[in-house]
């Protein structure tokens, strides 16, 4: 059974104290640009005390509030996908000698550990789904998995799901089960801290900690509850393959295709999104190369390029081909949806495109 404890809101400082003497690098929530953000956490003082967010589609604004509490928002445009598969980076360098012999170098990314604060249970599942991605299959991305075995997480789980948030309709939260190394369920007065893995044991030993009341149990069960009951969206089903593909031709793909702009938003704010381009950087000289991995999206239109052609040169198709793969065919691939419920796609849309809206178009309202 997992450990848990009370750890009061004036001894939450002893955390990071604890995980930067183990040798982490703390990174955690903090108000940067009108969004929360992770960066560099050193002190209680620069997470986002009094500040939530309210999101619609194409929407998002942070406000400030009497809460005294540190985790009162939802989620900000980032998620965990940045710390383990990087946004751009050099994978191998090739070199030319004096003699015009070639060497190919590798470009392993150094060891750091991190411990991220603040981590949503919608993002914890991404992280599972990117494990599958990148590490757990027949062939292991050595970049992810290098940065992924050195990564802490601390979940807070949500109290204050977003107007754009459906986590629960894809299973996803707002409570993390499972998979982190410590979790929080932030009260007024303080955090119910468990630990969920043998690395994070030995942090909650170091902690000064009081027993779990039944008041406090309580007041987390209707947190939760509450959490739950406001999350107004959701997706049809969780497993839609069958009827996507048997709607392929629908006359909604063409609606929403008049209305997205292919930007790529959806794609770069989605916690498992892992479509990426590689290209070979030269210098000018001749004398080295480096051979470059970065975010891509479907909705470019370099990622369908075949033998110069495109596949998918309509945005109807972009969008299609990202819907259908997302709901769709990940269950093919991985065993479950591509999608959380973190309602990101929606928010960050530049024109409010509903991932639930046009999926329940589609499908009819049920799968």
């Amino acid at each position: 059974m997992n450990s848990s404890g009370f750890l009061p809101r004036a001894q939450f400082q002893s955390l990071l104290d604890q995980l930067q003497q183990a040798g982490y690098r703390c990174v955690g929530p903090q108000v940067r640009d009108g969004a929360i953000i992770y960066d560099d956490l050193d002190s209680v003082t620069q997470l986002p005390l009094g500040w939530q967010d309210e999101q619609t589609p194409g929407h998002y604004q942070l406000h400030q509030h009497s809460e005294p509490r540190y985790f009162a928002w939802a989620n900000g445009p980032q998620a965990l996908k940045p710390f383990t598969f990087a946004a751009h980076e050099t994978l191998w360098r090739v070199e030319r000698d004096a003699q015009g012999r070639l060497a190919f170098v590798e470009n392993l990314p150094p060891v750091e550990p991190y411990a991220v604060i603040g981590v949503r249970s919608c993002d914890l599942a991404a992280l599972k789904i990117q494990d599958k991605v990148f590490r757990d299959g027949a062939y292991q991305d050595q970049y992810y998995s290098t940065r992924r075995a050195a990564l802490f997480t601390v979940v807070v789980n949500c109290s204050h799901p977003a107007a754009t948030c459906f986590c629960v309709s894809t299973g996803d939260g707002p409570v993390a089960d499972a998979g982190y190394d410590l979790a929080l369920t932030e009260l007024d007065s303080g955090f119910i801290v468990t630990a969920g893995s043998k690395t994070g044991e030995k942090i909650f030993s170091q902690l000064a900690m009081s027993p779990v009341t039944d008041h406090q149990h309580y007041e987390s069960g209707e947190q939760r509850l509450q959490a739950e009951r406001v999350q107004q969206r959701a997706l049809p089903g969780r497993n839609l393959r069958d009827v996507l593909f048997a709607n392929l031709e629908h006359p909604r793909w063409d609606e929403v295709a008049a209305r997205c702009l292919s930007c790529g938003n959806c794609t770069q704010v989605c916690p498992t999104c892992f479509c990426h381009n590689e290209f070979d950087d030269a210098k000018l000289d001749g004398r080295e190369s480096q051979h470059v991995r970065e975010w891509d999206s479907c909705f470019t239109a370099g990622h369908s390029a075949l033998h110069g052609q495109l596949v998918r040169g309509e945005t109807k198709l972009r969008y299609r081909q990202w819907l259908t793969h997302k709901l769709g065919s990940w269950h093919d691939q991985f065993g479950r949806s591509g999608c959380v419920g973190c309602g990101r796609c929606i928010s960050w849309c530049p024109v409010g495109i509903d991932i639930t809206e046009e999926t329940a178009a589609i499908c009819g309202g049920g799968a």
